[in-house]
C-alpha cells in the first residue's frame, strides 16, 4: 500500500517561480500528511489561458494577440530552470515523487509537458503532450513518442497522460504495454463527464488513476488578461473547476470528485489489486488478440534539422 495524493489548486498565471513557491507549500503539506506521491494538474507552471484567443482568426493573428504569446512564453520554464530545481529541492526534503504539469519552453517553441521529480534524481522523466487539443495547437507544440516511457519509482511505474490524450486509445494501449501501474493523468478538463473517463481507464488497464486538475477562479488572472478575456465570467467565478479524483485499479472512485474549491485528495492504493484482477482482463496480455489487431509505436526523438556530424 501506498498513500498518495492529489493536489487541486490554482496555479499564478504567468508567475511561474511563485507558482513554484505555491507548489513546494503544497508539496509539504502532503508529505506531512504521508504522501508518497503528490499529482498537479496540467499546466501548473506557466499557467493554463483559459479562454484566451491570442488575437487569432483563420488567415489572421494580430499585434496585440502576438504581445500576449510574448508573455505567456516568458511566464514558462524550462526542464533545467531554477523552478524545476527548487522544486527538486523539496522532493529531495520531503521524500515525496511530484508529478508537475508545466509550460516548457524548449527553443522558440511551448510545450504542455508532465514532469516527474524524484528524490535524488530531481527530473526522472517528462511527457510532452503528444496532441494539444483545439486552438491549444496555436500556442502548444506537438510532443513524440521519445516521452511515453512511464517512470520507475521504488513503488511502481509512473506513466502520466495529460488531458484528452487521455482518449487515444493507441497512447492508452501504448502506456499499458511498457507496464504502468500507476497511472497519473494531469488535466484541464473539469466538467462532471471526465470522472467516467478516469474509471474507464482505471478499469481498461487495471491500474489506479490519479487525476488533478486546476480549481481557478477569473480574478486569480491579471487585470489585463482579463480584459481579454472570451469567456462570460465574473471576477469571483470559477473558469477552471476542478473534478480531480483518485481512482482504484477496479474502478472504485476512493477519493473525488470535487468542484469549486481548493483542495488535496488522498487515498491509499495497493497495486496487487490491479495485479489480482489480471485474472478477469489484462488488456495487453490474455485478452489482447495481436492475430487481430497490432500497434506500432515510435519512440523515436523526431529532430526537424538533422546535421550529419551529429
Amino acid at each position: 500500500m501506498i498513500k498518495v495524493a492529489v493536489v487541486q489548486a490554482s496555479s499564478i498565471p504567468f508567475e511561474p517561480q511563485l507558482s513554484a513557491e505555491k507548489a513546494a507549500g503544497l508539496i509539504r503539506v502532503a508529505a506531512a500528511q504521508g504522501s508518497e506521491l503528490t499529482v498537479f494538474p496540467e499546466a501548473f507552471l506557466g499557467g493554463y489561458p483559459k479562454g484566451a484567443a491570442f488575437g487569432t482568426v483563420v488567415g489572421s493573428r494580430s499585434d496585440l494577440g502576438r504581445a500576449q504569446y510574448l508573455r505567456y512564453v516568458q511566464g514558462a520554464v524550462s526542464l533545467d530552470g531554477p523552478e524545476l530545481a527548487m522544486l527538486g529541492e523539496v522532493v529531495n526534503e520531503t521524500g515525496v515523487h511530484v508529478v508537475m504539469g508545466i509550460i516548457e519552453r524548449l527553443g522558440r517553441t511551448l510545450y504542455c509537458t508532465a514532469v516527474t521529480l524524484a528524490p535524488g534524481k530531481g527530473v526522472a522523466g517528462f511527457h510532452r503532450k503528444l496532441m494539444p487539443t483545439g486552438q491549444e495547437r496555436i500556442i502548444w507544440g506537438f510532443g513524440d513518442g521519445s516521452s511515453i516511457a512511464p517512470v520507475d519509482t521504488p513503488f511502481g511505474r509512473l506513466g502520466t497522460v495529460i488531458c484528452w490524450e487521455n482518449y487515444m486509445p493507441a497512447l492508452r494501449q501504448a502506456m499499458y504495454a511498457q507496464g504502468t501501474e500507476i497511472y497519473c493523468a494531469p488535466t484541464a478538463d473539469d466538467r462532471p463527464t471526465w470522472a467516467a473517463s478516469m474509471v474507464h481507464i482505471a478499469l481498461e488497464g487495471r491500474v489506479p488513476v490519479l487525476s488533478a486538475c486546476q480549481a481557478i477562479t477569473l480574478g486569480e488572472y491579471p487585470a489585463s488578461y482579463r480584459e481579454d478575456f472570451g469567456l462570460e465570467a465574473a471576477e469571483g467565478d470559477y473558469i477552471m473547476h476542478g473534478g480531480s479524483m483518485i481512482v482504484s485499479a477496479t474502478g472504485q472512485v476512493l477519493a473525488g470528485p470535487v468542484f469549486d474549491q481548493e483542495t488535496i485528495l488522498y487515498a491509499e492504493i495497493d497495486l496487487t489489486v490491479g495485479q489480482a484482477s489480471n485474472l478477469d482482463f489484462d488488456v495487453c496480455g490474455h485478452y489482447a488478440r495481436p492475430d487481430v489487431f497490432t500497434l506500432k509505436v515510435n519512440t523515436t526523438a523526431m529532430k526537424p534539422v538533422v546535421f550529419d556530424g551529429d
